[in-house]
């Protein structure tokens, strides 16, 4: 089953494209910082000095063969640097807008995408470890690994993914407020799910419990049993 874009518009629960079983609560809801998401996935800040370089080559240039006025040679290329840099913060804001990322104390989901919003459902069985970057205004990213050998593609999680990781990727909540917070609600779920200490740590990296995966999360709305990660448009499948 799938849904289309119009359909999220009319979501039970913001991010959760069906109610949860009974049983199953919302621990904590949020979305990335937009800005913080325009700097570190757009890479906005690179994107301006190199247009800044090159608005400056090209006014020299100006000014030295055909004795342009430098105010002239500077404003002919800005407005296409203006340009660029507004369509970066615009998806770097729509992909904020766009994003909801859930942790309930059976699962984290990542509703995701701009053109397709997806929902990729990822049980606390297959969460093999959890990282904390930390920023230093207290934002930062939550990296997931998974176990086992069914992986989400780097695609389908971008930019939702931690960095460079193509072989094996990485689900991430990415440029979450207050992240330390978030760390914690996640490793208190984890500690009750799987009976084990899943502290993140910014730097490290914290194993599951090995005293065996919990009992897959409990479908949604009659959808099969969950133990990999699974990605619907829509739906928990």
């Amino acid at each position: 089953m799938r849904r289309s874009h119009d359909e999220f518009q009319g979501e039970p629960i913001p991010g959760l494209p069906e109610r949860l079983p009974v049983g199953e609560r919302i621990l904590w809801q949020g979305s990335p910082l937009w800005w913080d998401l325009t700097k570190r996935v757009f890479h906005i800040r690179v994107v301006a000095v190199y247009f800044g370089v090159l608005i400056a080559c090209h006014a020299a240039m100006q000014v030295m063969e055909t004795g342009t006025g430098l105010f002239r040679a500077i404003l002919s290329p800005l407005p296409i640097a203006l340009i660029g840099l507004g369509l970066l913060t615009f998806l770097g804001w729509l992909s904020s807008k766009t994003t909801i990322y859930t942790i309930t104390n059976r699962r984290v989901v990542l509703r995701v995408g701009i053109a397709l919003p997806t929902a990729i459902n990822i049980p606390f069985s297959v969460i093999g470890a959890a990282q904390l970057r930390l920023d230093r205004n207290g934002a930062g990213d939550i990296p997931l690994s998974l176990t086992g050998r069914n992986r989400i593609s780097y695609s389908s999680l971008w930019p939702h993914a931690r960095p460079w990781r193509f072989q094996t990727p990485e689900p991430m909540l990415r440029s979450v407020s207050d992240a330390g917070h978030v760390a914690e609600v996640l490793s208190g779920a984890l500690h009750a799910a799987l009976g084990a200490s899943t502290v993140p740590a910014p730097g490290g990296i914290s194993a599951a419990s090995e005293a065996g995966p919990p009992s897959p999360a409990a479908p949604i709305a009659g959808a099969p049993s969950l133990d990999t990660p699974q990605v619907a448009n829509g739906i928990f499948s």
